[in-house]
């Protein structure tokens, strides 16, 4: 939002949210009807191509987004190192607004304007008549509008909005108030009106023009430099022809220079080209990629949480993952096609974000493997192996800590990481499996004067140090599957078996759950009964009559930047404890892995983690007692 709101900052449809997309519909249906009924003499391919060209649009966006999201991520070429967090991302969520806008003027000029439907495929003379009015008077119109926009009075009430993005995503270029987007909109026209009003038009000078905008628009708000230098070497004209990211960026930094739109031409005129755009564009190119200190190593979980990355919608990234959006099952053709894709081409993790914590760089990398991958003992040993490189890589760029997330741990999987050590002796990171901080987390989730709890679910190595640690406070534990008990009890000192109890009753009013807690078990639950998650997937939430908590998971402080996208199905700035303890682990400089049976101390650790700036969440204790 602007510092000072003007009038029609908001699109008009904004009261109505995503129903916004009702508005198109009429346009839709009366465009295909009309093509499926009238003669192939008559049909207006210009209407009848308007719709799928706005799916393009869309999808051309999103393809620059994804790969900006990627590029800023692993460091190399970046321009701009200021954060990106949630509130630009709300800020820039409706960016699909502007498709919207100007396919409805495309379908209202094609109907109301006489040279506007059954265009050609191409006029030469259309296409150099839509260059050349480009080139001058929308250049020219843009860079003096753009100025006037700088002046306090516009800039406070319109262009702030824009600003408010310093470190801008491709998709930041079409973030304007509603009038503001107006004024570029008659300006752009200009090319198009003057086609369709002189009969030159055709319809590869109208949707390539379009085209070329967002391409250019993507192109210069990406915080990353992909122009080579080379290219203005061997085409010295291009130079005034084309901006770059690196000129864009200085404009979003330094505001009062470079204003033009496309062509640096009429900056290098007016004498407001940056002296140093040059020079940032140079250096971004040699800027290299940045070697993590501390590696979240995370994989995918349901065939659409692909949309859920933060390189995938950054919408949906940026609230839990939960229930499918109504739109995101009409995917399901492209989700499956993704699933493929990702499973038979891709054997390599990759990087899907990057944070910083006070001194230290974070990245977080994706096995590209799906959940009921994981789940199948034959695909095993690819996806060791596919853990194991990236635990060697991480050791190569010279990474302190790797953290183990959701199932690339597990007993079963690879003893909590020990198999890696065991490979690879020399290994100078600390493989961290987190499993001291998330019984850390269960334990002060419990809350005070509990007396006796119930373990359910598949036990592991957080609800076994977890129940050894509440026997030893006098709280009486009740497991009830047998395996579990026994193996259990056999590490339990003899002054604290006798508050290891197999039972299967579920009078508890407290429980602590694991994977594979079945429907049926959950049902017998007392009322008011709390279900306090010891394990890396949320159970599912099945009483309305009693109360969930979190997986282990703590909130981060203010000074954990670039914080954009959820963690899976946690809430924004809400980090799960097996991530956590791998940062306070590198900042500490505990030079021990946390990995097979072996557990650090969890009073440690967890003082540790409060003095670091992490918050424990709030426990449903009032709600309980109500």
């Amino acid at each position: 939002m602007a510092t000072n709101p003007g009038i029609l900052t908001d699109y008009p449809w904004k009261p109505i949210g995503n129903y916004k997309y009702l508005l198109v519909a009429p346009f839709v249906v009366h465009s295909v009807y009309s093509f499926i009924t009238k003669d192939e003499k008559e049909r207006d391919w210009t209407n009848f191509l308007i719709f799928p060209f706005m799916l393009s649009r869309m999808l051309h966006n999103q393809i620059w987004i994804s790969f900006a999201r990627y590029k800023t991520a692993k460091g190399d070429n970046r321009i701009v190192d200021k954060p990106i967090e949630f509130e630009q991302v709300d800020r820039e969520r409706d960016w699909d607004d502007n498709i919207l806008l100007i396919g409805i003027m495309f379908y209202l000029a094609n109907y109301k304007l006489k040279g506007a439907s059954n265009l050609p495929l191409w006029r030469t003379d259309g296409i150099i008549i839509t260059i050349l009015l480009h080139a001058g008077p929308v250049e020219i119109i843009y860079y003096w509008l753009h100025r006037a926009l700088h002046h306090h009075y516009l800039y406070s009430r319109y262009h702030s909005h824009h600003h408010s993005s310093i470190a801008s995503e491709p998709i930041t270029a079409v973030i304007h108030p509603f009038a503001e987007i107006l004024m570029y909109l008659m300006m752009y026209s200009i090319p198009i009106a003057t086609g369709i009003l002189t009969e030159t038009s055709s319809i590869v000078s109208l949707f390539g023009y379009i085209t070329y905008f967002d391409f250019m628009n993507n192109l210069g708000h990406c915080n990353f430099e992909i122009v080579p230098t080379k290219l203005f070497s061997i085409f010295p004209p291009l130079k005034y022809m084309m901006y770059t990211p690196s000129s864009h960026s200085l404009h979003h930094t330094k505001f009062q220079t470079n204003y033009a739109l496309y062509f640096p031409f009429y900056d290098y005129m007016y004498g407001t080209l940056e002296r140093t755009t040059d020079t940032l564009q140079e250096t971004s190119l040699k800027r290299e990629g940045e070697s993590p200190d501390v590696v979240h190593l995370t994989h995918l979980t349901t065939s659409e949480s692909i949309y859920h990355l933060r390189l995938g919608f950054a919408s949906l990234a940026s609230i839990p993952q939960s229930t499918s959006q109504w739109y995101i099952r009409l995917l399901w053709p492209l989700t499956t096609w993704f699933m493929m894709v990702v499973t038979w081409l891709y054997s390599r993790p990759f990087v899907v974000e990057r944070n910083i914590f006070k001194t230290l760089k974070l990245q977080t990398w994706t096995i590209p493997r799906y959940t009921k991958h994981y789940t199948s003992p034959k695909q095993t040993k690819c996806i060791n192996n596919m853990i194991e490189e990236a635990i060697i890589e991480a050791d190569k760029k010279g990474t302190k800590v790797l953290t183990l997330g959701l199932l690339n741990q597990g007993d079963e999987m690879n003893k909590n990481g020990e198999l890696f050590i065991k490979r690879n002796p020399q290994l100078k990171l600390k493989l961290v499996d987190g499993s001291s901080l998330a019984a850390a987390v269960v334990l002060n989730s419990i809350p005070e004067g509990t007396t006796h709890v119930a373990v359910k679910g598949k036990s592991s190595k957080v609800s076994n140090s977890v129940a050894i640690a509440l026997c030893r406070r006098g709280v009486q534990v009740s497991i009830s599957n047998e395996h579990a008990y026994r193996r259990l009890k056999e590490k339990c000192d003899s002054e604290i078996q006798d508050n290891l109890i197999l039972s299967e009753s579920y009078s508890q009013k407290i429980w602590l759950v694991g994977d594979e807690l079945g429907k049926t078990e959950q049902m017998k639950a007392p009322k008011g009964t709390l279900f306090i998650p010891f394990s890396q997937f949320p159970p599912e939430k099945l009483r309305e009559d009693c109360f969930y908590s979190n997986i282990p998971a703590m909130s981060a402080p203010r000074h954990f930047e670039n914080l954009d996208s959820c963690e899976n199905w946690l809430p924004r700035r809400v980090i799960s404890a097996w991530r956590i303890a791998g940062i306070v682990h590198a900042l500490e400089g505990w030079n021990v892995h946390e990995c097979g049976d072996a557990i650090f101390s969890i009073d440690k650790i967890w003082q540790a983690t409060l003095q670091q700036g992490f918050r424990p969440l709030p426990v449903c204790t009032e709600l309980m007692r109500k």
